[in-house]
């Protein structure tokens, strides 16, 4: 007699989490945690205590902050002077969820074993994205404002470190401590066979308390001969959540670390091509929130003043001279400075003119006809970088 079974009834149940599931699941959480926990390693030497979410598409903005803090040496009873301190806000970019998909073959599996074939390629393509963050991060650190040239590196590193604690002085706000991105080469050709400890944070060496800096980064992406440094509260971190609900609701799941919510990582097999494949998303943004705090100092071993055009024609009142410069700052943290005497004023680079007269580039000057005024262009800290000079011409 024949026995009819129900194979059916033998059949593993639907929705049955199997060993490849288990398998595929592990892989989704294995790169997520190596990203996120390397990502989150960085914040932390860099004291971003925590990612602020945004909106897909939102605009990222850069901030300047300027002022002028008046005369506090009031007499009794006297109006105080009002200190004007702005800022202003620029749009640089947006951020937004970026997508990314790799594949391998069933064939490239078989000729080569998993871990060659998929294991190993999932690592690089981690490493890349870790890359792609760091890379627009070197890039907006690159726009500081803060810019001069110095004649030696351990000068430059020095000068970064005092032009940004300086700068945070001016805005009324504390550094709570300073991170400088230096060469590889550079840093290298100055300890030579010295030992430094070395540590890595999301494929970024660094090392601790080195020549004033708290951290001094250390990378191939920042050109020889160029010292970048920010205060380490000056850098923000933003994100785009991977997990959003409505990307899951259009049957669009990744495993994301819900602590953090850095990356979403999704893997299948494509039945249809029989490739092995993993997709990413990711919104991830670091960069410094005052660009004008951004220090950007190049290495020049014979710097030499830059020569203004300095003419004078008769002002708007009596005894005025209109004064215009070219070429036009470059720079927005530069400053101009004059000062008027019988003959032109000798300048040398680097010269400090502090104690000279202010300039906004636009307002007449008070300045007898026939005498001399000399032009600075300055940087923050007062060193000249460009000198000008013109025989005045005042109204009479």
């Amino acid at each position: 007699m024949k026995r009819l079974f129900n194979l059916q009834k033998f059949a593993a149940p639907d929705n049955m989490t199997g060993k490849a599931q288990i398998q595929t699941k592990a892989r989704e959480i294995d790169f997520v945690s190596s990203f996120s926990d390397s990502l989150q390693a960085l914040l932390d030497i860099m004291g971003i205590t925590r990612m602020i979410k945004k909106a897909n598409g939102s605009a990222l903005k850069k901030k300047t902050a300027a002022g002028v803090l008046q005369d506090g040496n009031v007499a009794e009873g006297d109006e105080i002077p009002l200190s004007q301190f702005t800022v202003k806000e620029e749009t640089f970019d947006t951020i937004t969820i970026e997508k990314w998909r790799k594949s391998t073959s069933i064939e490239a599996i078989a000729e080569h074993g998993y871990d060659n074939a998929v294991a190993m390629t999932d690592e690089e393509m981690l490493t890349l994205l870790r890359d792609d963050v760091l890379d627009r991060f070197y890039d907006f650190m690159a726009t500081g404002t803060l810019k001069s040239s110095e004649a030696t590196w351990q000068m430059a590193i020095a000068m970064s470190i005092g032009r940004v604690k300086d700068k945070f002085k001016k805005m009324r706000k504390n550094a709570t401590g300073i991170a400088v991105f230096v060469n590889t080469l550079d840093v290298y050709k100055y300890v030579g066979s010295s030992n430094i400890s070395i540590q890595t944070a999301f494929g970024m060496d660094y090392v601790k308390n080195f020549m004033g800096a708290d951290y001094m980064f250390i990378s191939s992406e920042i050109p020889e001969g160029t010292v970048e440094a920010t205060a380490l509260n000056n850098m923000v971190a933003y994100y785009v959540d991977p997990a959003d609900s409505e990307f899951a609701k259009a049957g669009l799941e990744f495993t994301t670390d819900t602590e953090t919510g850095f990356i979403g990582v999704h893997a299948e097999g494509n039945y249809t091509r029989m490739l092995s494949e993993l997709y990413a998303i990711m919104g991830v943004r670091l960069f410094a929130e005052y660009i004008d705090a951004v220090a950007v100092i190049t290495v020049d071993s014979t710097p030499t003043l830059g020569t203004l055009t300095v003419q004078s024609v008769a002002g708007t009142e009596t005894g005025d001279t209109k004064i215009t410069v070219t070429p036009a700052k470059e720079d927005a943290s530069h400053l101009y400075k004059y000062k008027v005497a019988t003959e032109e004023t000798e300048v040398t680079y680097g010269q400090n003119v502090r104690g000279w007269t202010a300039w906004d580039g636009e307002s007449d000057i008070t300045a007898a006809t026939g005498q001399t005024i000399t032009v600075v262009e300055c940087d923050a800290s007062y060193q000249a970088q460009a000198s000008g000079s013109a025989s005045v011409t005042a109204k009479a």
